[in-house]
């Protein structure tokens, strides 16, 4: 069974594994700790196993912004970012909310469309040659 709850700081060591599954190292550990303890971090869970997680914060324009979604890479293409989202915009603090993700991330563009959100700008000079495509949605 499928269900996408806030998770709490016994969360940590699971999702910082999954994190690390996906980008090869341990460095956001601070980062994810400190968005569980704001209530910022949630997560997808597929029986008991974490299989997911979002990271979002209010401090683009006062505005929620997903800063990260991760889906363990054995578990995507099965919903979970999208349960995610569905969640998040469920139960944001605001009524807009935005993310991004690189012109070359085919897949996460993907996950944003059939979501509901719409592109709302562009930001070159973060990564080299990938411009970052900003998304909204509004509640």
């Amino acid at each position: 069974m499928k269900t996408v709850v806030r998770a709490n700081i016994e969360d940590l060591d699971k999702i910082v594994n999954i994190d690390s599954e996906v980008i090869g190292n341990k460095s956001r550990r601070d980062c994810i700790e400190n968005a569980i303890e704001l209530g910022h971090c949630i997560i997808a869970k597929e029986e008991d196993d974490i299989v997911g997680f979002l990271i979002y914060d209010t401090n683009f324009f006062e505005c929620s912004f997903i800063s990260l979604i991760i889906v363990s890479p054995s578990k995507r293409r099965k919903g979970y970012a999208s349960l995610l989202m569905d969640y998040m915009i469920r139960t944001s603090p605001t009524t807009k909310v935005f993310s991004s993700t690189n012109r070359s991330n085919i897949s996460m563009q993907k996950v944003f469309n059939k979501n509901g959100f719409i592109q709302s700008g562009i930001v070159e000079n973060l990564d080299e040659g990938d411009p970052e495509i900003i998304y909204f949605k509004s509640k």
